[in-house]
């Protein structure tokens, strides 16, 4: 039976960053992916130039039923730390909105990075693999592979990402793996999601199809300023991804397609100057077309409006109320929400409390970061962690 000190499943960035840095520390490390190319997620991702993280990334970013299990990650190893790991391999980033850092070349420049420091520390990493069982032993773990073969080892690590993007090999074995040695999971749902619509307003809204518009998002307390998408599904774009995280079935959104602007005084003044102009062509002026005819509806000149229907009209603008039916699902999906339940886990090290030996990281943990970066910050704090310990 083959040994070794720790074995990683999952060759994400997770599972990179914690291989890297256990065989820093001279541990003998195998990895092993059920994919034929590592790091895939990376490559995907920001458009395939890898939003590899966000310079204001702090706890406040991220969702877990647990919202203090991510500081100690996060406080140790920083976004700074990244950017220097970035920048001793040459490679040129830029940011853009929002703190969020961007490759100026292809993604697969950070898979290549990771690649190279798990070469660099003498880990192993095995492709197109598959474990089928894990058993506990006396010395640690004992993993039956897909090829026939036993590996043991004295550290497991489960960096096996959540159900997102399910085309690209995404299962639930980390959940299963978890579950198996006792620990428990939080719910699991699609994060980071289009919302999807139907009957009338899917129809009033895939007329729209392709329209985009900067806007302010809300459901309950949580609001995010960011572009919005309209689709022939529903509604996309950062803004709705973001407060997707947040939004439950049944539950209302409210859109403000004018931020910043107060509709209400924008249309009394345009009345005012200009009584003749009708509705659609003035809010043509603030926003685009299509959607400014759509609001407009039959109405004609400004003049003719009363100052109720104005009030009506902006509220449309500043506060358009929607209830999606639903998101699109994992299937588009960037991330899953919850994931190993971290009451039981060390924040320190990402080991389970139970089963010494037994590490999580990454994606597979209920803790889920916002879009722009942050959710591959969370993989290289939480793979480091576990790196520094396995």
């Amino acid at each position: 039976m083959e040994w070794r000190d720790v074995v990683v499943i999952g060759a994400g960035a997770a599972g990179m960053m914690c291989a890297a840095i256990a065989g820093q520390r001279g541990r003998d490390v195998l990895v092993l992916d059920a994919a034929k190319t590592p790091g895939e997620k990376i490559r995907i991702s920001g458009g395939g130039r890898c939003n590899f993280t966000n310079r204001h990334a702090t706890p406040k970013q991220f969702l877990s039923a647990n919202p203090h299990f991510c500081i100690s990650a996060l406080s140790r190893y920083t976004p700074a730390d990244f950017i220097a790991l970035v920048d001793r391999h040459g490679i040129a980033w830029h940011e853009k909105t929002l703190g969020q850092l961007f490759c100026d070349g292809a993604a697969t420049q950070i898979v290549a990075m990771l690649l190279d420091e798990m070469k660099r520390a003498k880990a192993e990493l095995r492709l197109g693999i598959t474990v089928r069982q894990v058993e506990k032993t006396e010395r640690g773990f004992a993993l039956a592979l897909s090829s026939g073969e036993t590996i043991a080892c004295a550290s497991l690590v489960v960096a096996t990402g959540g159900k997102s993007i399910p085309k690209m090999g995404a299962t639930d074995f980390g959940y299963r793996i978890a579950q198996q040695f006792g620990l428990s999971l939080t719910e699991t749902r699609p994060g980071l999601v289009p919302l999807t619509f139907s009957g009338a307003l899917l129809e009033q809204l895939a007329a729209l199809s392709g329209v985009a518009v900067p806007s302010r998002v809300s459901c309950g307390k949580t609001q995010f300023a960011e572009a919005l998408l309209i689709t022939h599904r529903g509604l996309s774009g950062p803004a709705i991804l973001q407060i997707s995280s947040f939004w439950r079935e049944g539950q209302e959104i409210s859109v403000d397609l004018l931020p910043g602007t107060d509709a209400r005084v924008a249309l009394r003044t345009a009345r005012g100057l200009n009584g003749r102009q009708s509705l659609h062509t003035y809010l043509a002026t603030l926003l685009p077309r299509r959607l400014a005819v759509m609001l407009a509806g039959q109405e004609g000149p400004l003049g003719g409006l009363s100052d109720e229907r104005l009030r009506m009209l902006a509220a449309a603008v500043n506060d358009w109320r929607l209830t999606p039916t639903g998101t699109e699902g994992y299937r588009t999906a960037e991330v899953t929400l919850g994931g190993v339940d971290t009451k039981g886990l060390d924040s320190k090290t990402m080991q389970a409390r139970a089963v010494p030996g037994l590490y999580f990281i990454g994606e597979v943990v209920d803790v889920t970061g916002w879009l722009g970066g942050y959710n591959f910050q969370w993989a290289w704090s939480s793979g480091w962690c576990a790196g520094q310990a396995a």
